[in-house]
C-alpha cells in the first residue's frame, strides 16, 4: 500500500505543478495583454494631446508682409525685375564687341 500511496502523492505532486505552470503561463499572457492595450491606450492619448496642441498652435500666414513685399515689388515698375531694374537692358550691355549689320 505504501508504493500505491507514495503513486498517488506523486501523481497529485506532478498535477499540482503542472496547473501551477499553466496558470503561471496564462497570467504571463494576461499581463503581455494587458500592458499591449495600455500602450495603446497612451499612444492614443499622446496622438491626441499632439492634435489637440497643434490646433491651438495653428500657424497663420504674415498677411502685412506679403502686402509689403507686393507694394515694394510695384515700385520696381513693370518692366523692372530683380535682374535689370526699372529701366531695362541698356542696348550697350547687349552688344559682344562685334559690329554686324543683323544686329544694328
Amino acid at each position: 500500500m505504501s508504493g500505491a500511496t507514495t503513486m498517488v502523492m506523486a501523481g497529485a505532486a506532478l498535477a499540482g505543478t503542472a496547473y501551477s505552470i499553466y496558470s503561471g503561463e496564462r497570467a504571463a499572457d494576461a499581463q503581455s495583454s494587458a500592458q499591449n492595450q495600455a500602450k495603446a491606450q497612451a499612444d492614443k492619448q499622446a496622438t491626441a494631446a499632439d492634435q489637440a496642441q497643434n490646433r491651438a498652435n495653428q500657424k497663420k500666414p504674415d498677411t502685412s508682409a506679403i502686402l509689403s513685399a507686393a507694394g515694394q515689388a510695384g515700385k520696381a515698375g513693370e518692366s523692372g525685375t530683380m535682374l535689370t531694374g526699372p529701366a531695362g537692358v541698356g542696348a550697350n550691355t547687349l552688344n559682344l564687341g562685334k559690329n554686324t549689320l543683323l544686329g544694328a
